[in-house]
């Protein structure tokens, strides 16, 4: 006998819980962790996986996903982090006269190999950056997939020359998620923001000076966010 609805969400937010309290979690700890059977909790997993409630990586486990973070945003309403990122999209934009964005990973069917633009603050250069907003980029060879895979360098920023389009240079720095304030989960970034330009524009000691600022703008983000 199948069981009953309530109980099947009851159990399905059980095991989302699960995952969003350990960041990243396997099938085999969730299941035990919510005393569930291990084919219970799979079914209820795969239905989280395909609404975008949860992602699982390339190493079996589970994280927290994609839609999670769209449903946070909208009930934080005026503290969306569309509206908590605008004003450090704009300084980006005003030290750099490149155009400064906002992303968070994708979700596409049971994979999550792309990432899409959320907001935009756009350059003053004649020649820049158009938006993008709304639009997907792949994590492959780009600096938004060496972020959202959690591998950002100490410097704090990620740079990548002619990684989605030729010509074109893009520097990124991760916003973690956050349970606690200061305590950042292990499900990694959910967020980044960046700045793309022409490559001509850029050298080494201006990539330097753009990563820097973008590094700081994540880290002062992160903490008006915690703050809020």
């Amino acid at each position: 006998m199948a069981e009953p609805a309530t109980r099947t969400v009851e159990r399905a937010l059980q095991l989302l819980g699960a995952v969003c309290d350990a960041g990243a979690v396997s099938l085999a700890d969730v299941s035990r962790g919510t005393e569930l059977s291990a084919s219970t909790a799979l079914r209820l997993l795969r239905t989280l996986e395909n609404s975008g409630f949860v992602r699982k990586d390339a190493d079996g486990e589970y994280r927290p996903g994609l839609r999670l973070v769209q449903l946070g945003a909208q009930a934080l309403s005026h503290e969306s982090l569309i509206h908590l990122a605008a004003p450090a999209l704009q300084r980006l934009v005003d030290a750099t006269g490149e155009s400064a964005y906002l992303s968070v990973r994708g979700h596409q069917g049971t994979g999550s190999d792309h990432a899409v633009y959320l907001a935009i603050a756009e350059g003053t250069h004649s020649v820049r950056h158009a938006s993008w907003v709304g639009r997907s980029v792949p994590l492959a060879g780009s600096s938004l997939g060496v972020v959202f895979a959690g591998n950002t360098p100490d410097a704090g920023y990620v740079v990548s020359d002619k990684g989605v389009e030729a010509d074109v240079t893009a520097i990124a720095a991760p916003l973690r998620q956050l349970g606690a304030p200061g305590a950042a989960l292990d499900g990694g970034p959910v967020a980044a923001i960046s700045v793309v330009a022409p490559s001509y524009r850029m050298n080494p000691e201006e990539i330097q000076r753009i990563g820097q600022l973008v590094a700081a703008e994540a880290h002062a983000l992160l903490g008006t966010a915690v703050g809020s």
